[in-house]
């Protein structure tokens, strides 16, 4: 495997970047009106995508674990997986999203969702579809065909 920071991690973690940026860069924030409910709005989206992935894994009772995909005991294709594949990535990116929106701050609205989708799909998401892969053949790809990756 190839797996490298687990995507909660690296979402606290740009998120952090985020705002030291927005503290040392102060000349690339921007006056966006009505950003504190417009960052709300799209952090309660994306806590709602994960919390629904999340469920639907405990329902399946199979892991969360994004760095062991291995020990899945079940795939899971119903629920919020008939949408996306990775919701909790969703959840996580729309986040990100939502941070630099509360920031209002330019660089972190521009670059860290770009450089989050990158990392998940050069990084993690082909490793953890390999495995299920692996682990649930056919079944799987036939669910890959037929749901995208994102949205």
């Amino acid at each position: 495997m190839n797996l490298k920071i687990p995507p909660l991690a690296l979402t606290c973690i740009f998120i952090l970047i985020m705002s030291v940026l927005s503290w040392q860069l102060p000349q690339f924030t921007l006056s966006i009106p009505g950003s504190n409910v417009i960052a709300f709005v799209i952090a309660t989206i994306g806590a709602l995508i994960c919390i629904m992935g999340v469920a639907s894994f405990h329902s399946a009772k199979t892991t969360v674990n994004p760095t062991k995909p291995q020990q899945a005991s079940s795939l899971v294709i119903s629920g919020i997986y008939r949408i996306s594949r990775n919701p909790m990535y969703l959840g996580f990116l729309l986040l990100i999203i939502a941070w630099g929106s509360f920031l209002t701050h330019l660089l972190s609205l521009l670059f860290f969702p770009v450089l989050f989708v990158f990392y998940m799909n050069r990084f993690q998401i082909p490793d953890e579809e390999k495995a299920l892969a692996e682990k649930f053949g056919q079944d799987f790809i036939s669910y890959k065909n037929m749901v995208r990756r994102w949205l």
